[in-house]
């Protein structure tokens, strides 16, 4: 099969971006020739990426040109706004490839992505019923609430429309979608993946050195859940990352055991995952299928999760504690810090764990299943 892969890049670059990068990675290394074709929203002005919101986006022509030239079979999205939008997917759809659009958020229904606020989870907005953000000024303004509002109502049947196949990355974010209305015939679930190379070979955990939670410091991500654990239990944590709400967890850790790296390279992020006894993920949003969490897995390192969104999919159930009660963090936290034999033990469970459910393998067969289905 011959792939265009789609991707309207974020400001901030995230799992998304490498998400699109894996996938082109692993369809050329099974002999697919592949395109990824990106554009960036760091690169617009508020004016262009409004237009290209309102009018679905910009430059249709480019797609469908891509398509032709290649012999595309495939034209897989992934973000689409603002710059691509639904007639991207038409004018794929017109120059003859099977469209798929990848949903990694809630950015269809909600014009933050994350449907979050007020230190929960939002859903006011359903179907094409967007006021609720532009009401709430989600976007901040009340002129760029508008025009997400706006946008997100208009595009929503186009996409529909030009759409053959929605792929959501857990169970949890295909359910939910399915709620707010999107098409329940036309979506699958695929989770995210990690390469064959990068599981470790086996668990370290029981020698592990501190406890270690890594992403974008924002509030949602619940960060200050696990520095008020590991504080009660007596437990070292280092966090991984930069983001906005750096200044407030870096006062919340005063006096505690807290260790703050700032944003790491892939490899050096690596090295400093192998020494870590336990791996933390406390987030407060839905959260569909981070990558923080496969990596921790996929290293063998037992992971303590939220029970919201896809955390419960990738870890287990057994692994989860509720995102709201920081008792049952810092009580399951020392439980694992004082017991390296429970590590190990959960540390070699992950690591197959992530074998099974997050290989490659398992990727390509459900995503090549994905393309060649009937678009009926």
């Amino acid at each position: 099969m011959v792939v265009l892969l789609l991707h309207n890049r974020y400001r901030t670059t995230g799992g998304e971006e490498r998400a699109v990068a894996q996938i082109a990675s692993l369809l050329r290394r099974r002999g697919h020739e592949v395109e990824v074709l990106e554009r960036s929203s760091a690169s617009l002005g508020r004016g262009k990426a409004a237009l290209g919101l309102l009018a679905g986006g910009l430059d249709p022509g480019e797609v469908g040109d891509a398509v032709r030239r290649l012999g595309a079979d495939i034209v897989h999205a992934h973000n689409v706004h603002p710059t691509l939008g639904w007639r991207a997917l038409a004018a794929a759809r017109a120059a003859g490839a099977r469209t798929l659009l990848h949903l990694h958020n809630f950015r269809l229904f909600c014009a933050i992505g994350i449907s979050y606020r007020d230190a929960e989870p939002c859903f006011r907005c359903q179907g094409a019923s967007t006021y609720p953000g532009v009401r709430l000024r989600c976007r901040g303004t009340l002129p760029e609430a508008v025009v997400y509002g706006a946008a997100l109502h208009r595009q929503q049947p186009r996409l529909y429309e030009h759409v053959d196949q929605f792929v959501t990355v857990s169970e949890a974010t295909a359910s939910r979608l399915r709620d707010l209305g999107l098409p329940p015939s036309l979506t699958a679930t695929l989770p995210n993946f990690m390469p064959n190379d990068a599981f470790a070979s086996e668990s370290h955990a029981g020698d592990g050195e501190f406890a270690l939670v890594a992403g974008r410091l924002t509030e949602e991500k619940g960060f200050d859940t696990a520095i008020a654990a590991a504080r009660t239990a007596g437990v070292p944590l280092v966090i991984a990352g930069t983001g906005p709400d750096e200044a407030r967890l870096r006062d919340l850790a005063g006096g505690a055991d807290v260790r703050f790296t700032g944003l790491l390279a892939p490899e050096a992020l690596a090295s400093l995952r192998a020494r870590a006894a336990v791996a933390l993920a406390p987030s407060r949003w839905e959260e569909p299928c981070p990558f923080s969490v496969l990596e921790a897995l996929a290293a063998g390192v037992p992971v303590l999760a939220a029970d919201r969104g896809g955390l419960p999919e990738l870890v287990g159930e057994d692994a989860t504690l509720p995102a709201t009660d920081p008792g049952a963090w810092s009580d399951s936290l020392k439980e694992l810090w004082e017991n390296p034999d429970l590590r190990a033990e959960r540390g070699a469970a992950a690591l197959a764990r992530a074998r099974e459910r997050f290989g490659e393998d398992r990727f390509y067969d459900g995503l090549t299943a994905l393309y060649r289905a009937d678009s009926s």
